[in-house]
């Protein structure tokens, strides 16, 4: 297994959740809200545009690699290793994101479109710290997705609730498409043993096993960990750039 890689992957997301108080803005689905009201291109709304626009080339490697909720997720998943059942609730995020981006759209047609950039948008042009209401919010969304890992089982909130993963499943969707070269699952059919340890390692809930099998690996929940590909011992699964009919 390739252990140092999931090292530091686990590192970088375990410090990025420590810094969540600091960047939470910037991942808040309500302050977008109030600046497209004032034509404002607050900082947010540039982060989910950078998501959109890396996941062209990168996938959902963001919601492996750098998301601060994947630090906390990964923190639970060592309590309650539970998987989530693979079932229609992966669509409900969904049903959150089209309603809420047709506001934000609404809104900023209604204010005469984007009139200002302002990366720091109600941070007081600083690094954003958090005050008593913030902290409320802040510690609603941790036990929020607190609860659902140890309830639902792992990464439940990526699967179901999350409000960013759309951006980055829609560029997916698009590079696929395009079909050039790209950070991606490969797989060697002949090389799998089936000994479904790329399976249970999953932090998604894929079966990773038949995905390998049949030499299909591109999933629009796959975040491109990798632990699939450094638990195999065989190689059937490898995390690279590659085409996408390679």
């Amino acid at each position: 297994m390739n252990s140092k890689r999931q090292l530091i992957r686990k590192r970088i997301i375990f410090f990025s959740f420590l810094f969540f108080p600091f960047t939470i803005f910037y991942f808040s689905p309500v302050l977008i809200i109030g600046a497209s009201m004032s034509g404002v291109l607050a900082g947010s709304m540039i982060l989910f545009a950078l998501q959109f626009l890396s996941s062209l080339f990168f996938g959902r490697a963001f919601c492996g690699w750098v998301c601060p909720g994947a630090g906390l997720q990964q923190c639970c998943s060592t309590v309650t290793p539970k998987k989530i059942k693979n079932g229609r609730s992966r669509l409900i995020k969904y049903f959150i994101f089209i309603p809420w981006l047709t506001t934000i759209v609404i809104l900023l047609i209604r204010a005469g479109g984007i009139k200002k950039v302002d990366p720091l948008y109600m941070t007081n042009n600083s690094m954003p710290l958090l005050g008593v209401e913030g902290y409320i919010v802040y510690f609603m969304v941790i036990l929020l997705m607190v609860v659902m890992a140890l309830a639902l089982g792992t990464r439940s909130f990526c699967r179901t609730l999350c409000w960013m993963a759309p951006f980055m499943v829609f560029g997916i969707k698009l590079k696929e498409r395009l079909g050039y070269r790209s950070l991606r699952l490969t797989a060697k059919p002949d090389a799998c043993t089936g000994c479904g340890q790329c399976t249970r390692i999953c932090p998604m809930s894929l079966d990773v096993q038949r995905m390998a099998k049949s030499g299909h690996t591109q999933n629009s929940e796959c975040i491109l960990c990798g632990e699939c590909a450094d638990v195999c011992r065989f190689g059937a699964v490898k995390l690279g750039v590659a085409s996408k009919d390679h």
